[in-house]
């Protein structure tokens, strides 16, 4: 591999030869369809940053470049230095893949001039790739493992909100600066650090550490002693050990919600979220005309907020869609559901977190088995499983959240007054007796 480097402050080399031209390959592997997916930001301004030290040594400079993004301060200015000191730019089409020819002292990148719809052949002697950015692993899993805090799809840190909570994390204590929540620049970098330090001052500044509300309550003379709560939560707030009451740890405790919607006895209360509070919203929503409604359990991070993203947007969807909002989808448990076609629901859509984007680090992957349970609920009733639909809905993603709300409506639209009818019946609780005794066998076992 060649080596390029400054022999001194005016000499550049390459092996000891001084280059006479140069060339920068933008976007490589970041905007590949089989590769990293999404624009690192930085690339395109430290790129030509770059080609104006060279170009500012007699070195003839080329930029290829699919879209040139200079959004950093001062990268427009750069730019057109750049170009005012004869850099060349070189636009290439979207799928376009350069090809460097020769090796050594003999090279060549050719490619497709968009602007000029030609083909192009342009003699170098130094070859740069600007590569996206990536979370480096396995360290950022380590912490994932190590903090409990989410990942997102890309493989950065998820914030808690990307609007009103940028810089923190879904467990208390815990910040986000810099490239360990996404690609970004020196300039974002400092400014999100700065953010990051008054965020942690704040909450040292405090002899205790403030708990969000939300979080699970533990009825002591309910709890079977199960241990189901403990298996569920992702966060290892639970204790338990085998013939003993579980203990919840608040400090750990993120209000989820997903202990208390696996627990089958109700010693676990969500505070603020109360399975009382729920349902009774549930209730009240269906109290008149239920067949012209949609349930919609939304969860308050990505799906609820996504139903915001559509409102501001000027998004139009069908009004017969009424949310629930739950802290995460892990919180909607079977009871919920049934409770809402018991009601007359005609269709019951739960939404949440994208599979590997939940603020919850996992727990909408109990979301997953309870919708397969219900599922195959449904089925032995005679219900229709398509009347529960569920969907991942991010907090971007205001379009995908109305045009599921209209496919929701096309759905409500097929359902007869029969079927509802049959739901109500079919989905009846059972005796109260018999119920706990198949309860208490199964957990159990």
């Amino acid at each position: 591999m060649e080596r390029a480097f400054f022999e001194s402050e005016d000499e550049f080399t390459i092996n000891g030869r001084r280059p006479s031209s140069a060339a920068f390959i933008l976007c490589v592997g970041s905007r590949d369809p089989e590769g990293f997916h999404g624009c690192s930001r930085y690339c395109c301004p430290t790129a030509i940053k770059q080609a104006i030290e060279l170009a500012g040594r007699g070195i003839d400079t080329t930029v290829f470049y699919r879209d040139i993004r200079t959004v950093s301060a001062g990268a427009e200015e750069m730019y057109r230095k750049a170009r005012g000191m004869g850099v060349l730019f070189v636009r290439i089409p979207p799928d376009e893949k350069p090809q460097v020819m020769g090796n050594g002292q003999a090279q060549a990148v050719r490619c497709f001039d968009e602007l000029l719809n030609r083909r192009l052949e342009v003699p170098v002697d130094l070859v740069v790739l600007s590569v996206g950015m990536r979370p480096r692993q396995p360290d950022t899993e380590n912490l994932h493992v190590m903090l409990k805090a989410s990942l997102g799809l890309d493989g950065f840190f998820m914030e808690r909100h990307p609007e009103l909570a940028p810089v923190e994390t879904t467990v208390e204590g815990v910040f986000l600066a810099g490239t360990l929540q996404g690609p970004k620049d020196i300039v974002d970098t400092v400014a999100q650090a700065s953010a990051a330090a008054a965020k942690a001052a704040v909450f040292l500044s405090h002899e205790k550490a403030k708990q969000h509300p939300a979080i699970a309550v533990l009825d002591e003379e309910l709890c079977k002693k199960c241990g189901i709560c403990a298996d569920v939560c992702p966060y290892n707030a639970i204790q338990w050990q085998k013939g003993q009451v579980a203990e919840i740890v608040e400090a750990m405790c993120a209000g989820c919600g997903t202990c208390g919607a696996a627990c089958k006895f109700g010693a676990i209360t969500m505070r603020h979220f109360s399975d009382d509070q729920l349902l009774g919203q549930l209730r009240a929503m269906l109290a008149d005309k239920p067949q012209d409604k949609v349930v919609v359990f939304a969860c308050n991070w990505c799906s609820y907020a996504g139903a915001d993203m559509a409102g501001i947007s000027r998004i139009q969807y069908p009004a017969t869609s009424h949310l629930v909002r739950t802290m995460c989808s892990g919180r909607v448990s079977e009871e919920m559901v049934l409770e809402a076609f018991r009601h007359g629901a005609p269709v019951v859509l739960v939404s949440g977190c994208h599979y590997a984007d939940c603020h919850y680090i996992n727990a909408n992957r109990q979301t997953v088995k309870r919708m397969q349970r219900l599922w195959d609920r449904l089925e032995k009733a005679g219900v229709r499983q398509e009347r529960l639909q569920l969907e991942w809905i991010s907090a971007a993603e205001g379009q995908k959240f109305a045009t599921v709300m209209h496919q929701m409506e096309q759905l409500r639209q097929t359902v007869t007054a029969e079927e509802i009818a049959h739901a109500r019946e079919a989905l009846r609780p059972k005796p109260k007796k018999v119920a706990e005794a198949k309860t208490a066998k199964a957990a159990s076992e």
